[in-house]
């Protein structure tokens, strides 16, 4: 995610949403006070400016596990306790960032067709897999803990959209051109064309049995009727 107080903007990040690119975007033109998240080694390697700032004290933030420390389990990227975080939710950006921050910057997410961001998802969870190694996808569904993409719950509180804007991957560059415009930064940054999904041959319906789209219906409910999508 991006806190950026130079442009006044807050960027929540989702799952498999162009979000690599999204990030790698406008870290480009965030300032000196500005957060940036720690983030995987694919954004890493493509993002101009390491992470900064995201590392605070903050009387909600909650501590790191007792046993992991004894342990000398190494601390995640993607564990609240560090602070501010990679896939970090709204309700606690707010809470961290203060209510004149949330109420003042733009608040913005991407989305994504649930049926072909799944697919998405299972070749990024299996992408070390060999083709004779790689479950196939039913197999792959049939793991929730694995297999479900948590981001509903990332830019909504209560049931309802917490942010000002919730762009679409199928409509990605008309979209992030409209976060540009809202954040005064329209003419100034730009896509990494060679970091926006590549795609993949044939449809993501092909992916899919009876059984698996009803699944995927049943789990991806709430944001299938906000945002009217369809198989």
């Amino acid at each position: 995610m991006i806190l950026s107080h130079e442009h006044k903007f807050i960027y929540v990040k989702t799952y498999k949403t162009g979000s690599t690119s999204i990030e790698a975007a406008l870290s480009a033109v965030c300032g000196p006070d500005d957060v940036l998240t720690e983030a995987s080694e694919q954004l890493r390697g493509v993002r101009q400016k390491p992470a900064q700032n995201y590392r605070i004290e903050h009387p909600e933030k909650p501590g790191r596990p007792l046993w992991k420390r004894l342990l000398g389990r190494p601390e995640r990227h993607y564990h609240p306790s560090v602070g501010f975080y990679e896939h970090m939710p709204a309700w606690r950006i707010r809470a961290y960032a203060g209510e004149e921050v949330w109420r003042s910057y733009f608040k913005f997410t991407f989305e994504r067709n649930p049926w072909d961001r799944q697919v998405s998802w299972y070749h990024y969870k299996t992408k070390s897999k060999t083709a004779d190694a790689r479950p196939s996808f039913d197999t792959f569904n049939r793991d929730r803990r694995r297999a479900f993409v948590e981001n509903w719950s990332l830019y909504t509180q209560d049931g309802s959209v917490a942010l000002d804007f919730v762009g679409r991957y199928e409509n990605l560059d008309a979209d992030f051109a409209r976060v540009l415009d809202a954040i005064g930064l329209a003419g100034k940054v730009s896509l990494p064309r060679e970091n926006v999904s590549k795609g993949r041959r044939g449809s993501y319906r092909d992916f899919y049995t009876d059984t698996s789209r009803a699944l995927v219906a049943e789990w991806y409910e709430p944001e299938i009727r906000h945002f009217d999508y369809a198989f």
